[in-house]
């Protein structure tokens, strides 16, 4: 556990922990156009399976996430070495916690909905989906440059 607690790969204060997520969450726009791409191309086998790993794998690095900040002091032990206003921080975190419940909300019911009886909207709920998880993944670098770059 204690490697993961060190230096990161990026060369900034964030703990290696907040690097793996940081890489992750970054890459999952590029990775959820690749599974909509399986999809304009008629091969929804690819499709659903990268959808549905995408998915769950999601899930399981935000807890992988949650618990190691929680672990390590939270948020605000990490706001001590950075130059940035607690007062910002705290407005573009809860903006960014924000996006990422609705993106939660809106991926799983898009999800759920398409495993039980694929819906007529799949397409727009789809691409809302999509932008809900490039916009999460552009707050989430947001805050990670803020506490450990800036």
């Amino acid at each position: 556990m204690n490697i993961l607690l060190e230096t990161g790969f990026f060369n900034t204060r964030a703990p290696l922990f907040m690097d793996i997520v940081t890489f992750i969450v970054t890459l999952l726009p590029f990775l959820m156009a690749i599974a909509i791409y399986f999809a304009q191309k008629g091969d929804i086998k690819k499709h659903k399976f990268m959808q549905t790993f995408l998915y769950y794998f999601s899930i399981l690095v935000v807890l992988f996430f949650e618990i190691l900040v929680r672990y390590t002091g939270g948020f605000k032990s990490y706001m001590e070495d950075s130059s940035v206003s607690s007062n910002y921080f705290v407005v573009v975190l809860i903006l960014h916690i924000i996006i990422a419940v609705i993106t939660l909300i809106i991926w799983s019911y898009t999800f759920f909905k398409a495993k039980i009886k694929p819906i007529n909207r799949h397409k727009l709920f789809g691409k809302i989906t999509f932008l809900f998880v490039a916009l999460t993944s552009f707050s989430g670098l947001w805050v990670y440059l803020l506490l450990f770059v800036y």
